[in-house]
């Protein structure tokens, strides 16, 4: 099982670097391969989970000369945030087939997909500071590339400026890290589990976190990030990458860290900012992509909303909807993409009536929609309604209001967007647009179907988020 431990990342890692040799055979075999890599990493830690769920999470350890420890930990929060990303992580890479098929640099785009996987899996097991560092700054030079993937002028200059506002959050989380070992005289967090941060400190981790999390004010490079392909921007920023920031802000401020109880007033009051400027922006936007990214931006706030409350209900409900959130955002995008692909426009102002031709697609965007607006019995709602819960037993009814404003922001803008492309009449450019391929709407179909089966079997994955804060502690 600990040899488990190091080919979950491993694998995925060294086995990019093999996709442009497999590619010289055949580029079928390089996408499968690529599937199959990343398919591994889902496999491994679903053979951790049990162990996990039990309380008995597995640890590697090795220690290195100059004072570091290559320290790995697969502990319930780990198993479940590397579940959720190589999950939807395979599910794209089988999107991508007919995607890309006709793209350009084909090698580099599955090496960076499936070394953003691996990265994403060092990152969740890693117990040193230092290699999550580095496995951070891994996934955003992975994201660098993909972002440009195009190589339009545009599209790099946009890709830059992703990779600048997030490796200077890096930078200046990274300082945050010197000070914790100045203080603890250890990088490891299992070795400085309850220690007290000073406010400076937890101000410069957070500033990597936000970054990250593409929260308000560091959220402007997630919209401009829609000129990436559809399957990137589906798993970089809709079900992975902006993920990284939620589950760093969970592994230190709730499960490692104590820290001054004014950052628990701080969050809220940021992440509340963030989803309703956000949201506003959703509503006034015509591009597609941009849209879902704005909604993007609103719901990570409320992830973190229910993170910063300080009960198991609350940040339990934070947790559940980390899952719920990657499987429908995700199909949003994917649905996104097979609308692009077919008609070359994301304007909404240019499409409509398309249900009449696209039908499984717009269905499928519609059941994804519905879970990210929180509607039963979809799993969005039971996240949703957990983090409710939670803040008004935590006796923080704003965060409830809050809450609910988002809610029927979110549900008029994503109803905008349904309405004017797939309803009403279609412009005679696209009237004749057909269904996407079959692997395309099949990978946005599974996202949705998961994010119904969800909701009617919420009770398991709830289960385990709650064991997740019982046997790691909760707050400390």
């Amino acid at each position: 099982m600990k040899e488990l431990l190091l080919l979950v990342f491993l694998v995925p890692i060294i086995g990019s670097f093999l996709l442009p040799l497999a590619a010289r055979l055949s580029e079928a075999l390089r996408n499968v391969l690529s599937l199959v890599f990343v398919l591994a990493a889902f496999g491994c830690s679903a053979a951790m989970a049990p162990a996990a769920l039990r309380g008995e999470p597995l640890f590697v350890s090795y220690e290195l000369p100059i004072g570091f420890s290559f320290g790995f930990n697969a502990d319930g929060l780990a198993v479940f945030m590397a579940l959720i990303a190589s999950f939807v992580g395979a599910i794209i890479v089988i999107y991508s087939f007919t995607y890309i098929e006709h793209s350009d640099h084909k090698n580099e785009y599955y090496l960076m997909v499936t070394l953003f996987i691996g990265a994403m899996m060092g990152l969740v097991y890693s117990t040193n500071l230092i290699f999550i560092y580095v496995f951070w700054e891994v996934s955003a030079v992975s994201c660098w590339q993909l972002i440009g993937y195009y190589r339009e002028p545009e599209h790099v200059l946009r890709a830059d400026k992703a990779f600048l506002i997030t490796v200077f959050g890096a930078l200046v989380m990274l300082m945050g890290f010197m000070l914790i070992y100045q203080q603890t005289g250890t990088f490891d967090i299992t070795e400085m589990r309850g220690a007290e941060l000073s406010n400076v400190t937890v101000l410069l981790v957070l500033v990597g976190l936000l970054s990250k999390s593409a929260t308000l004010p560091l959220h402007t490079w997630l919209p401009d990030a829609g000129v990436a392909p559809s399957p990137v921007t589906s798993l970089l920023h809709a079900a992975v990458l902006v993920k990284i920031g939620v589950y760093a802000f969970a592994r230190f401020f709730i499960f490692s860290f104590s820290v001054d109880p004014v950052w628990h007033r701080a969050v809220p009051i940021i992440a509340a900012c963030s989803a309703l400027v956000s949201a506003g922006a959703a509503m006034c936007e015509y591009d597609i992509k941009r849209i879902i990214a704005y909604s993007t931006i609103s719901q990570i706030a409320f992830i973190f909303l229910g993170l910063s409350i300080d009960n198991t209900l609350g940040i339990s409900g934070g947790l559940l909807y980390i899952m719920m959130h990657s499987l429908a955002k995700g199909g949003l995008f994917l649905c996104a993409g097979v609308v692009e692909h077919n008609t070359h426009t994301k304007d909404i102002r240019q499409l409509g009536g398309l249900i009449r031709t696209m039908p499984v697609t717009a269905v499928t965007f519609l059941v994804c929609a519905f879970s990210i607006m929180g509607l039963p019995p979809l799993g969005g709602f039971f996240s949703k309604y957990m983090v409710v819960s939670g803040a008004v037993e935590a006796n923080h009814p704003w965060v409830a209001v809050v809450f609910v404003c988002g809610t029927l922001m979110t549900i008029m803008y994503l109803m905008r967007v349904f309405n004017a492309v797939f309803l009403g009449s279609s412009p005679a450019k696209i009237a004749d647009i057909k269904e996407g391929s079959r692997s395309m709407v099949g990978s946005a179909v599974a996202l949705a179907v998961l994010s119904v089966v969800g909701g009617l079997l919420v009770y398991f994955p709830s289960e385990f988020v709650k064991s997740i804060v019982i046997q790691i502690g909760g707050l400390l």
